[in-house]
C-alpha cells in the first residue's frame, strides 16, 4: 500500500511538472525589436527638438516607398507577419496562409491575415510634418521598412485606421495597459530618426510615461 501511495506520488509530482513546463513553454506575443526602458525612454524624450509640425499639406504617401522586397519574394509587410505571428505559415508567394496574430494596441487575436494592418508606429504623414520633408526618397523607404526598431506593429485592421495619423496627444492605444510600452516605442522611433515633436505630443507622452 505505502509503496502505491508512493509511486502515486512520484506520478502526481511528474504530472505537475509537465503541466508547469507546458505552461512556462508557451511562446510569447511577439512584439517589435529594440523597444528601451521607460527610464531611457524618458531621457530620449528630453533629447528630441521641440518644433511645430510644417509641409503638411505637401505629404504624399507615394513619397515614403513601402513594403519593399526584403529577400525573395517577401515584403516588408509578409516580413513582419511572419515575425510577430504564432505558428505562421506561408506560401510560395510568401502570403501568410495561416497562423494566429496577437495585437497589442487591443488585445484581440486574429487568425486570418486580412483581419491585420501593418501599423507604422509613427505615421509617414506625421513623419513628414515631423522633419521628414528634408529627406531624400531613399531615406523616407528606409524608414517605411524599417525592420530594426519598433516602427512596424501586427494590429487589428479596424484600430489601425482608427489611429490613423494621429500622434499620442490625439490617439492612445485602446488597451490602457499597452499605453507605456506604445510611448516608449513612440519615443525611440522619433529619437532614432531624428524627428521632432510637437509640444502637445511631448506632453502626452510624458503623461504616458509617468504611468509606467
Amino acid at each position: 500500500m505505502r509503496r502505491n501511495r508512493a509511486l502515486s506520488a512520484v506520478l502526481g509530482i511528474a504530472c505537475a511538472t509537465a503541466v508547469t513546463l507546458a505552461i512556462t513553454t508557451q511562446p510569447a506575443a511577439a512584439i517589435p525589436p529594440n523597444i528601451p526602458s521607460a527610464a531611457t525612454a524618458a531621457s530620449r524624450l528630453g533629447s528630441i527638438a521641440v518644433a511645430a509640425e510644417s509641409h503638411s499639406s505637401t505629404y504624399d504617401r507615394d513619397l515614403f516607398p513601402h513594403w519593399s522586397t526584403v529577400s525573395g519574394s517577401c515584403n516588408t509587410r509578409e516580413e513582419v507577419l511572419k515575425r510577430d505571428g504564432t505558428n505562421v505559415v506561408t506560401n510560395s508567394s510568401c502570403a501568410a496562409t495561416s497562423g494566429s496574430w496577437y495585437s497589442p494596441y487591443d488585445g484581440a487575436t486574429w487568425t486570418a491575415a486580412s483581419d491585420v494592418d501593418i501599423d507604422h508606429m509613427v505615421a509617414l504623414a506625421e513623419a513628414w510634418a515631423s522633419g521628414a520633408w528634408a529627406w531624400t526618397t531613399a531615406r523616407r523607404q528606409q524608414f517605411a521598412n524599417d525592420l530594426g526598431g519598433p516602427q512596424l506593429w501586427a494590429v487589428t485592421d479596424n484600430v489601425n485606421q482608427s489611429k490613423s495619423d494621429r500622434d499620442p496627444a490625439e490617439w492612445q492605444p485602446p488597451r490602457a495597459a499597452e499605453r507605456c510600452r506604445y510611448a516608449r516605442a513612440w519615443i525611440q522611433v522619433k529619437w532614432y530618426w531624428g524627428l521632432s515633436l510637437d509640444n502637445t505630443e511631448k506632453s502626452a507622452l510624458g503623461t504616458m510615461l509617468s504611468a509606467c
